[in-house]
């Protein structure tokens, strides 16, 4: 295994996420690419981006990862930002990084939550031409 992709996102999960990543990558000594993805907004009127839910801030989060997983002992973290459906462009980063394993947090929603807007880590796991680690 020479490629973990951490999909992350600031939730209560995320300290487990970046854990699990840091017990795999030391142990199979694998480069860890930190991935957060920015919605893009299909509605008229407004801007691609959601105002509450804008790039920049998926920036802060795969920075403060790449910094956790650095202060736990991972060097040399490569941070992407992107935009798109979510679990589409996790998967797509994957096949271009030619990634061994991805690794995301669990969904922390509801029952109704799951299954009116889905679960990334779900769709994630269906399409993926890799392993998929869910951390709960």
């Amino acid at each position: 295994m020479k490629t973990i992709l951490l999909a992350y996102e600031e939730r209560p999960v995320a300290p487990r996420v970046v854990e699990r990543t840091v017990q795999l990558a030391k142990a199979l000594g694998a480069k860890v690419i930190v991935t957060s993805v920015a919605p893009i907004l299909l509605t008229k009127g407004q801007g691609p981006w959601d105002p509450a839910d804008p790039p920049s801030r998926h920036r802060e989060e795969v920075d403060h990862a790449a910094a956790r997983l650095a202060e736990l002992g991972v060097q040399g973290v490569e941070t992407v930002v992107t935009g798109g459906d979510p679990a589409h462009a996790i998967v797509e980063l994957a096949d271009e990084r030619k990634a061994d394993l991805i690794v995301l947090g669990a969904h922390d929603g509801g029952l109704v939550s799951r299954l009116f807007e889905g679960s990334v880590g779900d769709a994630v796991a269906h399409r993926a031409h890799t392993d998929v680690l869910i951390v709960h």
